[in-house]
């Protein structure tokens, strides 16, 4: 019996996006920012992007998934458990599904990544995480992560990462628009995800601080920063031509970074989410007083624009 063909064409990627992937953005763009959301729906009419995701898509599925997860640790009841339990601690606060984590044992490298397809993300978190951050700050990391899955974001990442890292497989030159574009969107999508990691540790400072842990590098380096200092140095370093080298980065400067999630702790919806919900007399609690959503995104907006 011949096997059935699988269509891995962009057409079906975007098809797949309308049903329960769309339900579950949803619930995502009531915290996303709103430059992510826009960019990203511009996105599907890029040709360069398009041609790029469809290629992607093609390579993971039949490649790219078993050789990149080949050595990681599968995240269980089992193994790492106490992973599990902060991956359902997330799936829970931002309303989508558990996703599967892995471990990669990727030695000294600070960083997690979500790859895969809209409806087949993965989450690899290196196991140097595991040894640095404190259970709080994993909750950040995965939470981070989760918000990729659940606004979308999973197959441009796996996209972008292909095209800045697989230099055998696509020609620098040919790529160049796409990664462009990538770029410009990924550092909009960065602001969302940490939005997303601080909904679920509900703690700002110790978001903050787990987002100046990853740029360190360093558990032991980071007990001797004082982190407004190292934000303040940071934030003149990136001033003036220095500035255009972001144009190239996936991610915004750390010091944006972390005014933008000041920016948002200040809401009123950040603050709806970690307050008390009603009283003891059952009735309903006043709206909490904090900036609008638009205001803030607009103010963030203006923080993290390249050229102005």
């Amino acid at each position: 019996m011949s096997k059935p063909e699988i269509d891995l064409s962009f057409a079906r990627y975007v098809a797949a996006r309308k049903g329960e992937v769309a339900a579950r953005s949803r619930e995502g763009t009531a915290y996303a920012y709103g430059g992510d959301v826009k960019v990203r729906a511009a996105l599907d009419r890029v040709r360069p992007v398009t041609l790029a995701v469809e290629a992607t898509v093609r390579l993971w599925q039949s490649v790219e998934k078993s050789r990149m997860l080949g050595t990681a640790v599968k995240v269980t009841g089992k193994q790492f458990p106490r992973l599990l339990k902060l991956a359902e601690t997330c799936a829970d606060t931002l309303r989508i599904p558990v996703p599967t984590l892995y471990v990669s044992p990727n030695i000294g490298s600070l960083n997690a990544h979500t790859f895969g397809t809209a409806d087949d993300p993965y989450v690899v978190i290196n196991a140097a995480l595991i040894d640095h951050l404190t259970e709080p700050e994993l909750l950040d990391v995965i939470g981070h992560e989760c918000g990729h899955i659940q606004n979308n974001h999973v197959v441009y990442m796996t996209t972008l990462h292909f095209l800045r890292h697989a230099a055998n497989l696509f020609l620098r030159w040919s790529v160049k628009p796409a990664v462009l574009a990538l770029n410009s969107w990924a550092r909009r999508a960065e602001i969302t995800c940490d939005r997303a990691g601080l909904i679920c540790t509900r703690d700002l400072e110790v978001s903050i601080n787990c987002l100046v842990k990853l740029a360190l590098g360093s558990r032991k380096l980071y007990s001797d920063v004082n982190v407004d200092e190292y934000l303040a140095q940071l934030d003149e370093a990136s001033r003036g031509v220095g500035r255009l080298d972001e144009l190239t980065r996936s991610h915004p400067y750390l010091p944006k970074r972390v005014a933008a999630l000041r920016l948002f702790a200040e809401t009123a919806y950040f603050k709806s989410v970690i307050g008390t919900g009603r009283p003891s007399n059952g009735t309903p609690e006043a709206a909490p007083a904090g900036t609008s959503k638009d205001e803030c995104d607009a103010k963030v907006a203006d923080l993290i624009a390249v050229l102005k």
